[in-house]
């Protein structure tokens, strides 16, 4: 049984009731920057070490994955400043992740185009990949120049290909198929979607992954999501009933 919360509003969940996979857009930093009269780049950081609790949060509650969308593919579309500080903070992020965890069993993966990123972060993504690939307790998922459309687009024109090879035929293509090209190979679907800053939309993440995903969308802004706000999505995705179409 955990115990979600603290004090007298403290309540239990059963195990069985915390969902396997969670995924998080973290949304807001820019406009928590703003409020405060500070530049988008302070909140990018002060954003980026929120994400850093909350993945010791999840670790700490044993949910088995969690995915965060860190730059889409839309985000290049921002001023090249701000671009650019994203990036920085990417990188930073990869070089110090391991040390981050402090020794948790956490092993860090990453979807999304490798095209268009710069060197150093694809050099830091194949390391931390590689020394993080025995770690067994939970999967961190980041999705870095990702798009969901894109990814079903790629999947789509592969298994073209394939059948065009002959090596696959067009009659075998059914939903298990499919998703073994998709980036999420191998990963549960989430079972619930966070979004913070009280935005309701899934802004090209994990399309077709989030098919039958539970979705929460605190008004919060991403650098003040406490793990109070966690625990807040987590009681009311364990107080859900999910028949996925059935009855």
């Amino acid at each position: 049984m955990f115990f979600i919360g603290k004090g007298a509003k403290k309540k239990d969940i059963a195990p069985e009731h915390l969902p396997g996979h969670i995924a998080f857009i973290m949304d807001g930093n820019g406009r928590w920057a703003k409020k405060r009269g500070l530049s988008r780049n302070i909140g990018h950081a002060e954003g980026s070490r929120m994400l850093k609790e909350v993945v010791k949060a999840c670790f700490s509650l044993h949910i088995r994955y969690v995915s965060v969308y860190a730059f889409s593919t839309e985000n290049w579309a921002r001023p090249k400043e701000e671009v650019d500080q994203l990036m920085k903070l990417l990188l930073e992020y990869l070089k110090n992740a391991e040390a981050d965890l402090e020794g948790r069993a956490v092993r860090i993966r990453i979807i999304g185009s490798r095209k268009g990123l710069p060197e150093d972060i694809l050099r830091e993504i194949d390391r931390v990949e590689s020394n993080t690939a025995g770690n067994g307790e939970m999967d961190f998922i980041i999705a870095i120049n990702y798009g969901g459309r894109q990814e079903i687009l790629e999947a789509a024109r592969t298994l073209a290909g394939e059948v065009a090879a002959g090596t696959l035929r067009a009659e075998d293509i059914d939903e298990a198929c499919f998703e073994g090209h998709l980036h999420t190979k191998g990963i549960p679907f989430p079972d619930l979607l966070i979004r913070t800053s009280g935005e309701q939309r899934l802004s090209n993440f994990l399309l077709y992954q989030c098919a039958y995903t539970e979705f929460h969308f605190p008004d919060v802004l991403w650098p003040d999501f406490k793990e109070r706000h966690l625990h807040e999505a987590l009681y009311s995705y364990a107080g859900r009933k999910r028949r996925f179409g059935g009855l």
